[in-house]
């Protein structure tokens, strides 16, 4: 039997307890996980790609760790579909937190399915417990000095509040 092979792409500016539980869900699924950290210059991150990664990588150390499962991080600056097929990706997962993630998610699908119909997607729905968080947010509320623990992992509201004690 082939090795199934995720792979799990976002931005992770930065990563939330919410993109951990998709991951946490998604190791029991594969015999290795790939993280893709998403270059993506039109949002603006607020980390650099290097923090971005090695955030990353540490919250994924604990997660194989934990479950036995090679997880690799590795930033990616392609189609989605090219980049899976460059890591032998049998599939890709992604998380939906709400209505609207499905429209939009719908129709990456669609697309992606156009380039390489070989590869599938697998939607994870949020835990109940993590449907609200999004990056964009825990960064607004870090800039307004609000407590973000309850949103990204002890490491991740550090460097949040780093950041946000520069400027």
């Amino acid at each position: 039997m082939a090795k199934r092979i995720g792979l799990y792409p976002g931005t992770f500016d930065p990563i939330t307890l919410g993109h951990v539980d998709i991951i946490e869900r998604a190791v029991k699924m594969v015999d290795e996980l790939v993280i893709g950290v998403a270059i993506n210059r039109d949002k603006g991150p607020l980390f650099s790609l290097e923090e971005r990664v090695a955030m990353t990588k540490a919250e994924m150390a604990i997660i194989s760790k934990k479950s036995g499962v090679p997880i690799m991080v590795t930033p990616f600056e392609t189609l989605l579909m090219k980049f899976a097929e460059q890591v032998n990706a049998n599939f890709i997962i992604r998380g939906l937190r709400a209505v609207s993630d499905f429209e939009y998610e719908f129709q990456m699908v669609g697309m992606n399915q156009k380039l390489n119909d070989d590869i599938e997607t697998v939607f994870l729905m949020a835990d109940v417990r993590y449907q609200f968080i999004a990056s964009r947010l825990v960064k607004e509320i870090a800039r307004l000095g609000g407590d973000i623990n309850a949103f990204v992992p002890p490491a991740v509201a550090t460097a949040l509040r780093a950041k946000f004690a520069k400027s």
